[in-house]
């Protein structure tokens, strides 16, 4: 295998024998930007800034600073490539979109699944776990995790709104009114724009499940092959508004397990500090120095389940949360 590293973003990874380099990277949830499934070709564009590369086109050899195309370019040896529309992590710029709501709708209680399309979709680039903001007319911005993959052509949202979550239901009510609605995005650095190299632990309260979603469809459509385990915790069963999908996960893809926690039936208010779920999560038995761990929630869970774990042998550097940049500690 040959090691290709991306300039400026750093991001990393391998193409076997025989493999063209775009393929390669999209196996390893790399995003660049191509089309040829439409018939336009140079946009999977790059300079050789070093090592040997074969264009399997006319079978010649590429000379250091020329330009190639990836998906007819073949590693014949460790590369390094400048490629300015591949980012690293969270370095994506936000911009503000228009978008057509396509579908609302009820999937729990008091949490709504919306689907909303941008016209000009392959303008826009996003990692997994990112967030957006939802920008209403004379009010302040909703953020909300973004729950589809970034392959995924649509946008979709987990909105939890019951009619005493003021901002919340407007947001839900001009959406169910149909029409476009402004989003400004992506924003949040806890994401992944390449398969990690460690296995994964996911950690979600409510509908921080959102950005799980997106991170789990994105692994998947990858060659990432180490343990992944999503814990999710609820304080009532009908919280758990996904819980079939998290299940058929578990089903179809060998290196997911699904670890549901639920406060208790009798006491409606459970939570405390969420000692319930950062417990199941410590009672694992994980090997805290070797796992990424993605966390999704409120503050106080954030911060309770990142202390307990980095006492647990777990490097500071291993763990992610937005939580970390919206509301940091003083």
């Amino acid at each position: 295998m040959h090691r290709v590293v991306l300039k400026p973003s750093g991001l990393v990874f391998y193409a076997g024998p025989g493999d063209d380099l775009l393929s390669a990277a999209a196996r390893a949830g790399v995003d660049v930007p191509a089309a040829c499934r439409n018939g336009v070709c140079e946009i999977c564009e790059a300079r050789l800034m070093a090592g040997p590369v074969l264009n399997t086109r006319n079978q010649q050899k590429i000379l250091v600073s020329e330009r190639l195309m990836l998906c007819r370019s073949q590693a014949l040896g460790d590369l390094e490539l400048e490629i300015n529309a591949v980012m690293a992590a969270g370095n994506n710029q936000p911009r503000k979109f228009q978008a057509k709501v396509v579908d609302v709708r009820s999937i729990s209680h008091d949490v709504y699944r919306v689907e909303l399309q941008l016209p000009r979709r392959r303008e826009l680039s996003f990692h997994a776990g990112q967030y957006l903001s939802v920008n209403l007319p004379d009010a302040e911005p909703c953020y909300f995790s973004i729950a589809s993959s970034p392959a995924e052509q649509n946008i979709e949202l987990h909105i939890q709104a019951t009619p005493d979550w003021v901002s919340a239901q407007k947001v839900i009510d001009a959406l169910t009114a149909g029409g476009e609605v402004t989003l400004e995005l992506p924003h949040g650095k806890a994401c992944l724009a390449t398969v990690p190299d460690k296995p994964m632990l996911l950690v979600a309260a409510g509908t921080g499940f959102a950005q799980m979603k997106s991170l789990v469809d994105y692994l998947r459509s990858t060659d990432y092959n180490q343990p992944v385990r999503l814990f999710w915790g609820v304080r009532r069963h009908e919280d758990m508004y996904l819980r079939s999908l998290a299940q058929q996960w578990q089903q179809e893809w060998p290196p997911f397990t699904f670890l549901p926690v639920v406060g208790d039936d009798e006491d409606n208010d459970w939570g405390g500090h969420h000692d319930q779920l950062v417990g199941a999560v410590l009672a694992s038995g994980m090997d805290w120095g070797n796992v990424e761990v993605h966390a999704s929630g409120s503050p106080t869970m954030v911060y309770t389940l990142m202390d307990a774990l980095i006492d647990a042998g777990l490097p500071e550097q291993a763990f992610f949360s937005d939580v970390l940049e919206y509301a940091p500690r003083k």
